[in-house]
């Protein structure tokens, strides 16, 4: 194997090898932006609040629901978005979400965690 030592060849080496890589980087970095790591949305539950109570959305844009419940064991369901969940106490749970069309979807605790647990409830705005 010979090494080529001529200056001008490998500085020609080198433009082509930049001329090729230069439209690359780009190609892949708009393909690594078009997967972009899902919006997070931290949702605390405690007796008889879901904080925050009220969210909004986008429709076809991913997140993930982080739930968070602060003193016993809750649930979120949202049937209209097919979410439900189990929020033991002192665990996170993440919970991924595309919602599809905009709308306003009900989201409330479905499992009995005392007086009080019939209105707590919040809702999903979702918009275009």
């Amino acid at each position: 194997m010979t090494i080529d030592t001529n200056p001008r060849r490998r500085q020609l080496l080198g433009w082509t090898v930049a001329a090729v890589a230069a439209p690359l980087a780009v190609t892949l970095g708009a393909t690594q932006g078009d997967a972009a790591t899902p919006r997070e949305i931290v949702i605390r539950a405690r007796r008889f609040v879901f904080t925050p109570d009220k969210i909004a959305l986008k429709a076809g844009e991913p997140v993930v629901l982080v739930l968070i419940a602060e003193d016993v064991v809750m649930g979120l369901s949202a049937p209209d978005l097919g979410v439900r969940a189990g929020m033991p106490p002192g665990r996170t749970v993440r919970v991924p979400l595309t919602p599809a069309r905009p709308g306003t979807y009900g989201f409330l605790c479905d499992i009995f965690c005392g007086s009080g647990h019939e209105n707590m409830s919040g809702t999903f705005v979702v918009t275009a």
